[in-house]
């Protein structure tokens, strides 16, 4: 034990570098799947603890005020019910801004959906105008309890008395009203009224709607949500951060085996005389096994535990929304058992790569094999020869020579330096997608900037007029959304009127064409995937007691509603409905022109008419994306650096017999650097054009996938530029040509005798 002790601290004191960079690249690989599990348990956990802890419904229906919604009790599978509560849409104003909200009236906390107070305290009588806002749009408005909101445009007022968390789908400004409830008394002109239903089984959500529109008949039905929509909805980006971490985490730690696995084998074969020496005096083949294996599990132990414990400590203080994730996970139930899977799983999956490559240093035999004078792969090829025939210099002819002569082995470190490189071409392709979504949200379904909506006394006319009046706004689209039950009414959609024939509104097309006759409409990749159609096909909905038919011509990349969305002119609406007017209107901007600039002002000339928003970019919840990808770039680099060390320190040891030979024929120190530098450099580049020509067509596929997966469809993968690309491989080929430069000079310039017995 103790000559194995002393082995391996002696390989140990040979290649520092190396063992410190795979500690890093390990401690990187299992921080980012512990993030990873953390971010998934985040996306999930909150949302399922308040839906359980509320007794939360699993289907809301909004209907109209007249509609006889207690009938809905007696279907089969429901299990109870609560409402119905009569509802009415207002706008609130604070110090925080304005919100579209649904006021709703119930006097007692409801038995399903109760909401979970987080502050203040629940209705009281005593208070007639005292209401409870849900904890997002609380956030919105910068309010807390006792804060005071307005009704703009009238003289009341209402006094916050609580804040609450809620199972149902969150407030969206300018997409989804926010919830607040209040006393029956207060609202005094109710619109609608909703009703929500927990079922005995959630699995038969589908059908228990289909049946609740068929009772009240669809001209009741405003809208449908379901359960599955707003986990769906609260999940949101934290779901996708935690599959990117995992994706380029499971990925890092295969590149970082088989960066092992190759440092490992080309160590074996550098070491082979010592090897068969230890054999000699008495080593057992499982001591020499157990020589690699042991060093490169406690590499990996140190990195996994280094990695676990500044996680467990200091992960909760990361700012944003990944110290939040961490801050959530470690209170969940299987926090601990993660803890120490994820860091086991990985030491492990490194212990089987490293066992299998030291496997063969334990069937090296005790007598050494003399090595081959000339190997059949070592004569030089006619294109070399013409090369030398041309005057090409001598040093980069026998360099790619050397890189390539060997095929499996040299197949195999092109491979194994390619996947890291091929993970940061999928990396940087992310961030570009990211980055394409801010500078250019037109060409990513994001053609407008504000979304505006006018109260009722503010006509049409007037509403354009004062929106084109401000000299930053390029076009103002009138445009009005409602929700239509899908055919079999199991669920309800948007269904979007933008725009007129004269001033189409300008949608961002992945296939197809552009709706521009009656009847036609673009929609979304996840209208597509819940009707099951497909463009060119027809469909028909239901809008209240209206059916509605519309060819679809074009698929529309849509960001909102998870691309539940159909989209047609408003004229196209109009002559379902003449007496439609518009609810809400889309402002495009001239270039550069800064929309919180323009929605200050436009609020202003509004004075107290024009509810502004920007429009939701997808993007802007994916900002902690970009510290994942640049901190996951860091460990695919350090990975990629182990291999360049191992593919260095092979091809210095593999040209020690060449030595006498190439000074033999004229060559001096300097060249036969240049060649071991042209050898490493040329495996690089190699390396580089493999991963740019993969990793550029699994970036976009995976990218379009996420899309469509999501709803928002495929056509949003942006690859690097090609300036970007091109310095990703010129950093790469220049570095490995750097870091040969030292040892293979050293090398060119040993002494005789150290050179003869490196040949023997």
């Amino acid at each position: 034990m103790r000559a194995t002790l002393r082995w391996a601290h002696s390989d140990l004191r040979t290649h520092r570098g190396e063992a410190l960079f795979l500690v890093l690249a390990t401690a990187g690989i299992v921080a980012s799947l512990l993030l990873a599990a953390a971010l998934f348990g985040y996306a999930t956990n909150p949302w399922q603890r308040v839906f359980t802890q509320a007794h939360g419904a699993h289907v809301t229906l909004h209907t109209t005020a007249s509609a006889d919604a207690g009938r809905l009790s007696g279907l089969d599978g429901v299990e109870s019910v609560t409402g119905p509560h009569p509802t009415a849409s207002v706008t609130l104003a604070s110090r925080g801004g304005r919100a579209s909200v649904e006021l709703r009236g119930t006097s007692a906390e409801p038995e399903v959906g109760r909401p979970l107070l987080t502050s203040g305290h629940w209705l009281d009588p005593a208070t007639p105008d005292g209401v409870v806002l849900e904890s997002r749009l609380a956030r919105a408005l910068l309010t807390a309890p006792g804060d005071t909101l307005t009704v703009p445009g009238t003289a009341r007022r209402l006094t916050v008395v609580g804040v609450a968390d809620s199972a149902e789908p969150r407030y969206r400004p300018g997409e989804r009203s926010g919830l607040v409830w209040a006393l029956p008394s207060a609202v005094t002109d109710p619109d609608g009224q909703v009703v929500g239903l927990r079922l005995t089984d959630p699995g038969d959500t589908g059908y228990t709607v289909q049946r609740a529109v068929t009772e009240l008949g669809a001209g009741a039905i405003g809208e449908v949500a379901t359960w599955q929509q707003a986990r769906a909805e609260a999940q949101g980006d934290n779901r996708l951060l935690g599959q990117v971490l995992g994706l380029f985490g499971l990925g890092a730690l295969a590149a970082a085996g088989l960066a092992v696995h190759g440092a490992i084998t080309t160590r074996i074969r550098g070491h082979l005389r010592d090897i068969s020496i230890l054999k000699a005096i008495g080593f057992t083949p499982g001591q020499v096994v157990r020589v690699f294996l042991i060093q490169h599990l406690l590499y990996a132990l140190l990195g996994a535990v280094a990695a676990a414990v500044l996680t467990e400590a200091l992960g909760s203080a990361v700012p944003g929304r990944l110290g939040d994730a961490v801050d959530v996970w470690q209170g969940l139930p299987g926090h601990t058992a993660a803890l120490f899977a994820v860091p086991v799983g990985a030491v492990l999956f490194i212990g089987a790569t490293t066992g299998l490559a030291a496997w063969r240093a334990g069937r090296v035999p005790p007598v050494p094999v003399p090595r081959p004078v000339a190997p059949p792969a070592g004569r030089l090829t006619g294109v070399a020869r013409r090369a030398l025939g041309a005057r090409v210099p001598p040093a980069l002819v026998l360099g790619w020579h050397k890189a390539f002569t060997r095929r499996p082995r040299s197949l195999g470190a092109v491979g194994r330096l390619a996947l890291p490189l091929l993970l940061i071409v999928v990396a940087l392709s992310a961030w570009t997608t990211i980055d394409r979504f801010h500078s250019s949200p037109e060409r990513m379904g994001l053609p407008t900037a504000l979304s505006v909506r006018a109260d009722a006394s503010l006509g049409d006319r007037e509403t354009r007029a004062l929106l084109e009046r401000d000299p930053r706004v390029a076009a103002a689209y009138p445009g009005v959304e409602v929700a239509a039950l899908v055919p079999g009414q199991t669920a309800t959609i948007a269904l979007r009127g933008l725009g007129t024939r004269a001033e189409p509104y300008p949608f961002t097309l992945a296939e197809g064409r552009a709706a521009r006759g009656p009847d036609e409409a673009v929609a979304g990749q996840g209208l597509l995937d819940l009707l099951h159609v497909r463009v060119g096909d027809w469909v028909r909905m239901t809008v209240g007691d209206r059916p509605q038919i519309l060819h679809i011509v074009g698929r529309s990349i849509e960001p909102e509603n998870a691309g539940r969305t159909i989209s047609t002119s408003l004229d196209t609406l109009r002559a379902n409905d003449p007496d439609l007017r518009p609810a809400l209107y889309q402002l495009r901007l001239d270039p550069g022109a800064d929309p919180s600039a323009v929605a200050e002002r436009l609020t202003a000339a509004g004075r107290g008419h024009l509810d502004v928003h920007p429009v939701t970019n997808p993007a802007d919840g994916l900002s902690p994306l970009r510290a994942v990808v640049l901190g996951l770039i860091v460990v695919l680099a350090l990975i990629g650096l182990i291999e360049l060390l191992t593919a260095i320190g092979g091809t210095v040891r593999e040209g020690e017999r060449d030595l006498l030979a190439l000074k033999a024929i004229g060559l001096t120190p300097r060249q036969i650097t240049a060649v071991t530098v042209t050898a490493t450099a040329g495996t690089a580049l190699a390396a580089v054009l493999l991963a740019t020509a993969l990793g550029l067509p699994l970036a976009h596929w995976l990218i379009d996938a996420q899309g469509r997966s999501s709803g928002i469809g495929a056509g949003i993968a942006q690859v690097p530029s090609p300036a970007l690309l091109v310095l990703l491989g010129a950093a790469a080929v220049l570095g490995a040509a750097a870091l040969a430069a030292l040892p293979a000079a050293r090398a060119a310039r040993r002494r005789l005798a150290d050179t003869l017995s490196a040949v023997a």
